[in-house]
């Protein structure tokens, strides 16, 4: 395979990645200081510069989070560590004659999980269609998306919304360096899905986010994913409390802890969270502060967002990925019932009746489903849509392999198509071959539409921005099309819907 280095020069130095396929990488690119010692818990700061030239050719460290979810492939796992603030870049590898727009990929995980070197997440298909991309890592968990400024004492400062502050530092590495890869640092576009949808509206809310994307693609938003600093406080008194610390010792237990320990008390804290219905999530980002003053959906709804164009959506049968992995989300009839307790007796009424079969299985985990993450992607789509061109899409397109699964158009599975994963060896496992035709076109569709967006700001003429008028669809399946308002019930029975206290 024939294979050579490639170097550039950056603000901080020069980098070398390496070319194979028809494009150039880089891999773990610092954008960051490494968060360590008295940089824990604090906003990132801007790489130091180096002498000589720093070897980007493999994936360092991802976030500490659970070992199971840094695998790599079979038998495969990433380091993990708190030096983890780094970026790729995938370029194509003939010389582009202009600037190439900027695609920066934000992983999602719940904001627990997750890390840019995850093989899905590569990058190669939407750099060779004509794209400079970039996917980011940041700081999960207790260690970057868990708000413990209310911990902060006269010695040790503890910064909100690390992983936020994260993402705007990599924005700003994008801006000063993506020229030297080929980039139009005026044309970037941000995309993520399920948290990193999430993180791209917390992005369009942020006010030191201003100017540093033109472009965002939101997939997957999830719902109920923001706290207030009230909240964010109280869950930090509690998690203190599991690490061992109270009082002015928390702080010191804090910052002696191991990352294993600190993501061990995450998970006691999410455990506990979900056992008493508390209600919010405890991991994720805080409103209230100097990064992010207001929710995010508030925000647009005020006209407070950055007015930058916006496509947002969701799959077909989000929940269904729940009943097999991850069972965080309520799709089975207890659960809901627990949610819903705490609501008013009409609104309660109202959401069961949108689901005409309930509390069977199938409208459990619809109902499930449109709490995590429909309900946020019609939030958004209504108030972003008042203030700047927004397009909602509904992703229903499902090999035979994933129907027969039982997973359908479940939660993730738009990001085959969007990184181009059927036209892989392991995208032709789960196509039968009466599906490849299929698979290739959905993949040429929403790349077609991804790419168009990134480049002029609309996805095609034939898709219509979505007003509270018509609400235009895209749906994505064998044969896509247009629908309008195609489930005006369950939108509506979400709406003002918050468990946030």
């Amino acid at each position: 395979m024939h294979q050579h280095t490639v170097r550039v020069t950056t603000a901080a130095g020069t980098v070398e990645g390496f070319t194979r396929d028809g494009v150039h990488r880089w891999r773990s690119i610092p954008y960051a200081r490494p968060p360590l010692g008295v940089l824990r818990f604090r906003a990132p700061q801007p790489a130091q510069p180096w002498r000589g030239v720093r070897y980007c050719h493999g994936f360092t460290k991802c976030a500490p989070q659970e070992r199971r979810y840094s695998m790599l492939g079979v038998g495969k796992y990433q380091a993990m560590g708190e030096d983890c603030l780094t970026l790729n870049v995938v370029a194509p590898e003939a010389a582009p004659a202009e600037p190439l727009p900027v695609m920066v990929f934000i992983h999602g995980g719940g904001y627990i999980m997750g890390s840019s070197a995850t093989p899905i997440y590569d990058g190669i298909a939407l750099a060779k269609r004509g794209c400079i991309y970039v996917s980011v890592n940041y700081r999960l968990g207790a260690l970057g998306c868990l708000d413990l400024s209310s911990l902060s004492t006269a010695d040790v400062t503890i910064d909100s919304n690390l992983f936020l502050r994260d993402l705007i530092l990599a924005l700003r590495w994008v801006q000063d360096n993506i020229a030297a890869f080929g980039g139009d640092r005026s044309n970037v576009t941000i995309f993520g899905e399920s948290a990193g949808a999430h993180a791209v509206a917390a992005l369009l809310t942020a006010p030191d986010a201003e100017g540093l994307f033109a472009q965002a693609i939101s997939e997957s938003p999830a719902s109920g994913m923001t706290r207030s600093t009230e909240v964010a406080a109280e869950f930090a008194t509690r998690f203190a409390t599991i690490v061992g610390g109270s009082g002015r010792n928390a702080v010191d237990a804090l910052m002696t802890a191991s990352p294993a320990e600190l993501v061990a008390a995450q998970n006691r804290l999410i455990d506990d969270g979900v056992r008493d219905m508390l209600g919010a999530f405890p991991i994720g980002p805080v409103f209230g502060d100097d990064v992010l003053p207001l929710d995010p959906v508030d925000a647009m709804q005020q006209g407070k967002a950055h007015r930058v164009p916006l496509i947002v959506g969701t799959n077909a049968e989000e929940g269904r990925l729940f009943t097999r992995f991850l069972p965080l989300l309520p799709i089975k009839e207890p659960m809901i019932e627990a949610l819903l307790a705490e609501v008013e007796p009409a609104v309660r009424t109202r959401i069961t009746d949108a689901y005409p079969d309930y509390p069977g299985r199938s409208a459990c985990i619809q109902l499930g489903g449109d709490f995590a993450f429909g309900s946020a992607a019609w939030g958004m789509a209504e108030a972003h849509s008042r203030h700047a061109p927004t397009y909602l899409y509904r992703y229903d397109y499902a090999p035979r392999v994933l129907r027969w699964s039982g997973l359908g158009a479940t939660h993730a599975t738009e990001l085959l198509a969007v990184f181009g994963i059927y036209r892989t060896k392991f995208g032709a496992l789960l196509t039968a071959p009466a599906d490849r035709r299929s698979a290739m076109r959905v993949t040429r569709e929403v790349q077609r539409r991804w790419r168009t967006f990134s480049r002029t700001g609309s996805p095609g003429d034939d898709w219509p921005a979505y007003t509270d008028t018509d609400r235009a669809v895209m749906v994505f399946d064998r044969k896509s099309h247009l629908e309008f308002d195609p489930h005006p019930e369950r939108r509506r029975a979400w709406e003002g819907f918050s468990l946030a206290r």
